[in-house]
């Protein structure tokens, strides 16, 4: 398999995507914030004092969606033409954050997809730590995607 990321002396480059065909791109991430079960019910009873941590997630995570290519090198900016954070838990102390993301262009949305999900859980972080230190934010993975010259992707796992 050939890098695409490298020019002719080894260096470091983002891939002209220019003759690639323009189609419907998505891609689906995941994370998970591990945590003690008495954290979990503080986020569900909202007793968390910043605000409504699932929806500052939600909002952390598409705008981080929109900012990847700021943050990830090599990324393309992409026209985003959906982004959506869903979360769900194991009613103890495993909080799922999934981020299904969409565009219509010449490259894949799998990174923003991850970066949302990062980013929420990173968010989840920030406002319970004053509970709990030890939260642990993983795995983070690539569910699915579809579209491009690649075809499709999705988990085996999931």
């Amino acid at each position: 398999m050939e890098l695409t990321h490298f020019n002719e002396q080894g260096r470091a480059r983002m891939v002209d995507v220019s003759d690639k065909e323009i189609t419907k791109r998505t891609a689906a991430a995941q994370s998970m914030v591990k945590m003690d079960s008495e954290t979990m019910r503080a986020i569900k009873e909202g007793r968390i004092g910043k605000g409504d941590v699932l929806a500052v997630a939600q909002v952390a995570g598409i705008m981080a969606a929109k900012k990847t290519a700021d943050w990830i090198p090599m990324c393309h900016p992409l026209p985003l033409t959906g982004i959506d954070i869903s979360f769900s838990d194991n009613s103890e102390d495993e909080l799922y954050i999934e981020a299904t993301v969409t565009t219509t262009g010449k490259t894949g949305v799998e990174m923003e997809a991850l970066t949302a999900v990062s980013a929420a859980a990173l968010t989840v972080y920030d406002m319970c730590k004053a509970l709990q230190k030890d939260m642990i934010i993983g795995p983070t993975l690539l569910v699915s995607k579809s579209g491009g010259k690649n075809g499709d992707y999705a988990r085996r796992d999931s």
